[in-house]
């Protein structure tokens, strides 16, 4: 059984039941869910979060709406299911914040994996150029329900918002400090890339259909690390000519 085929029998099972509008919260209850189906529950709840995020910001952009099919690789017939747990979602009672905690206990093994999910709300907020201040205010809120601080906040955020030149902060996105040392920048970098390579993140749940959000975690990592190794580079000293 595909990812899809489970999602729509998830949501058959839910509105046989209590209803569908009203099951929500049930759905993302860690106690529905088997291990084996991890990648359903990372899947839904991005598709649930991302609901919220556009009740929060008031408008669902044309560009948002593309950027979201291409983070959810949805194929063909599957897509009714997607769009009316969507639309469900948005028209659900629950607050955002209940939907955001369920998520965080059911992944309490594997931050990484709350930082993918918060990556895929922040590439469907930037998809239109920029963030709208409730856009930013809600993922904030998302972020520190998921339990990160405001440092790893903005490390995350620095890999989605572009500087006014068009460039990512490298330290900002690494997560350092300019004055680190060499050797700090080396552990740091070994690090995340241990957390975020795409073999691992398949481990902890994430799904082949969203494998391009790892892919693009280690790209904007690896950019930042080579980044910085440049900027650290030593000049080669300029040797004045000799006087004739």
């Amino acid at each position: 059984m595909s990812i899809w085929q489970r999602i729509a029998a998830f949501l058959g099972s839910f509105s046989e039941g209590t209803g569908l509008a009203g099951g929500l919260a049930a759905i993302f209850d860690p106690d529905n869910w088997l291990k084996r189906e991890r990648e359903t529950a990372f899947t839904m709840s991005i598709i649930a979060l991302a609901a919220k995020m556009a009740v929060a910001d008031g408008v669902v952009s044309r560009r948002e709406v593309i950027t979201f099919h291409k983070l959810v690789d949805i194929p063909e017939g599957a897509d009714v299911h997607v769009d009316r747990f969507f639309a469900l979602a948005q028209q659900d009672i629950a607050g955002f914040d209940s939907y955001a905690k369920k998520v965080r206990k059911l992944f309490a093994d594997s931050p990484a994996t709350l930082e993918h999910v918060l990556d895929a709300l922040f590439e469907i907020a930037t998809s239109d150029g920029f963030v709208h201040d409730d856009e930013l205010a809600y993922l904030m809120a998302v972020s520190d329900i998921f339990g990160f601080d405001a440092v790893r906040f903005e490390q995350i955020a620095s890999q989605h918002v572009l500087l006014p030149s068009g460039q990512r902060d490298p330290y900002a996105v690494l997560g350092l400090a300019p004055d680190a040392t060499d050797d700090e920048l080396r552990r740091t970098y070994r690090r995340l890339v241990a957390e975020h390579h795409p073999d691992r993140m398949i481990a902890k749940g994430v799904p082949d259909e969203l494998m391009g959000l790892a892919s693009a975690k280690m790209a904007a990592i690896n950019v930042a690390y080579r980044d910085v190794t440049r900027i650290r580079q030593p000049r080669p000293m300029l040797i004045p000519s000799e006087a004739t």
